[in-house]
């Protein structure tokens, strides 16, 4: 039994100190997904906490310990404690105020009593970080177990991710630098080597390490690559030589900068040359790198096509239009229930997740379980519906083999046989703003059906003021429309997106609405599919990088197109 697993003591905890890499939540590894996902308690700072917070069960209580120091006098305590009580806030919990992080030995230490399982969560790998070593003795000191798991320190990761390799096969010298704590000495002994320097350094230091390496033997003309908030999509690197970095960030317009003191990773040596890198930047060349793309759905329903638009690079916002709510004459509902388990119907057609949820949560009010459809043909509109259907223990006997839609349901539906088919009727539980296309096509093929309002669809509350700003501002790269009502619904809580916004439809019906409303389409799927829809989009920041890059010019987003924002950028990178 793992260590992670094992029941922790009732006078003492069990501590872990979790390396959570440069920045990448995917690059968390296997043991710590485990350890988080069996943790009570959560310390680590603002960023770590990001990107750890996922992986963590429901109700884990977070303490930040970049918090207000100052606050912590005035929070409630753990009983028994001196450790700031922890109060709930959007399904985890947190401090009213934690210790300043020289304090964070302290705040582990008072966490992990009474049994509870504490993960010390820091950037990197913990044998590289600063303070997680005297921690560490802090916990052998009193007594309480611990251990350590890894983490894909920034030195080794944001240069893979730059597509900046530090070997070659003649397997050069590399030599790891932290230009805070190096020492003259230090500088000369690397400056003097020809092996690549991997240099952690901050955005306003870089031209100095550079200087530093000049002076201790290093030619002005060695190739040098310069990465801020590397393994992410704000990720950005610079290529330049130790004699001329310093013009290159002046002339990016990143210095001077209030966000000067943003750490970074530096390599120098032949592995950084621009040709070089220019074949091997496999991460910032997605096709949507760093694209800010607004998809008005739920978290719930957006998750595989946010997952998608990850892989290409793009950071997904979700914002939903609609909000579901029970029908609000729901005997029509419990009926067909009923029906269903007493041998009523045939066949039962899902035509959306919303469906499948509704017709489960009915299930549950009745105390019955997916054995309830046992005997009963289950269709599905498409493959997120039928996902949902699985998850729920039914596995649908019919899912379109075309298009994902209630003409390509229609498609594949048998037609009523009196030979084969017992009974002749179909369960269809639905929106109440459905379309009657699918009722229609299975009365045709011979079927009857009761067509049930399982939930209604509402618009939903406005986002954010912040969002809201950002859509008709031009803070989103792209929006994905699934529907004519996500147009109108987005429009009407949101306000129109603005011109420079990519506008990416799902289909000719959608398009024409976005049109209705003053939008210009730039991008429509060739078959109704959410995940056509995200490849489509693809497509397109591919066409327009490759179009950039031809003509020499600079490979930008949309929404830095708009007025102001190379201004406003160049305040922020």
């Amino acid at each position: 039994m793992s260590p992670t697993t094992l029941p922790a003591g009732q006078d003492h905890g069990h501590v872990t100190f979790l390396g959570a890499g440069p920045g990448d939540p995917g690059l968390l590894t296997l043991r710590a997904v485990e350890a988080l996902a069996n943790a009570d308690v959560l310390v680590g700072e603002h960023e770590v906490l990001d990107v750890v917070r996922a992986h963590a069960r429901s109700g884990v209580a977070v303490l930040d310990t970049d918090a207000d120091p100052a606050a912590a006098s005035r929070a409630d305590t753990f009983p028994g404690t001196g450790t700031p009580q922890l109060a709930v806030v959007d399904g985890a919990s947190t401090t009213a105020g934690a210790p300043a992080a020289r304090d964070a030995a302290h705040l582990v230490m008072e966490a992990a009593r009474g049994g509870r399982r504490v993960v010390r969560a820091v950037s990197g790998d913990p044998g590289l970080d600063t303070y997680a070593a005297e921690e560490m003795m802090a916990c052998a000191a009193e007594g309480v177990p611990f251990e350590v798991v890894p983490g894909v320190a920034a030195a080794v990761g944001v240069p893979a991710y730059a597509g900046v390799p530090l070997r070659d096969a003649q397997g050069a010298d590399v030599r790891f630098v932290d230009a805070r704590t190096a020492s003259d000495r230090c500088w000369t002994e690397v400056g003097a080597s020809d092996g690549t320097v991997v240099v952690s350094t901050t955005l306003d230091s870089v031209a100095a390490a550079a200087g530093e390496l000049v002076a201790g033997g290093r030619k002005p003309d060695t190739p040098m690559t310069v990465t801020v908030a590397g393994t992410t999509t704000r990720q950005r690197t610079w290529t330049a030589t130790l004699g001329t970095i310093a013009q290159t960030l002046k002339q990016a317009k990143v210095l001077p900068s209030p966000e000067g003191g943003r750490p970074v990773i530096a390599v120098v040596g032949e592995r950084s040359a621009p040709a070089q890198r220019d074949q091997l930047s496999w991460f910032e060349s997605k096709p949507l790198f760093g694209w800010k793309v607004l998809v008005p759905r739920t978290k719930e329903q957006a998750a595989s096509l946010s997952d998608q638009l990850r892989s290409y690079g793009a950071v997904p916002h979700e914002v939903p239009t609609i909000a579901v709510e029970p029908p609000r004459t729901p005997q029509q509902m419990e009926r067909a229930v009923k029906g269903l388990v007493t041998g009523r119907y045939e066949w039962i057609a899902f035509t959306s997740v919303n469906a499948v949820k509704a017709v489960r949560e009915k299930f549950e009010e009745y105390g019955l379980d997916a054995r309830a459809f046992a005997g009963i043909k289950v269709a599905a509109v498409g493959e997120q519906t039928a996902r949902a259907l699985v998850a729920f223990g039914v596995k649908p006997d019919l899912v379109p083999s075309g298009e994902q839609s209630a003409a390509g349901l229609l498609e594949d539906w048998p037609p009523y046989d009196p030979v084969f088919d017992p009974i002749d009727r179909v369960f269809l539980p639905r929106a109440d703003i459905a379309t009657e296309t699918l009722v229609a096509g299975l009365i045709e093929l011979g079927w009857e059906v009761d067509d049930v309002t399982a939930y209604r669809t509402v618009r939903a509350s406005p986002p954010p003021a912040e969002t809201r700003e950002a859509i008709k501002g031009g803070g989103f790269d792209a929006v994905l429309f699934t529907s004519s009502s996500t147009v109108r619904n987005l429009v009407g809580i949101a306000g129109k997106p603005h011109n420079v916004t990519v506008i990416a439809c799902i289909g000719p019906a959608t398009a024409k609405t976005a049109e209705e409303h003053g939008l210009r389409v730039d991008v429509m799927a060739p078959e109704p599919s959410v995940h056509k829809l995200a490849e489509a989009l693809a497509d397109f920041g591919a066409r327009r990088r490759a179009a950039a890059l031809d003509a020499g010019d600079p490979v930008t987003r949309p929404s830095e197109r708009r007025p102001g924002a190379r201004r406003r950028r160049s305040t922020t990178t």
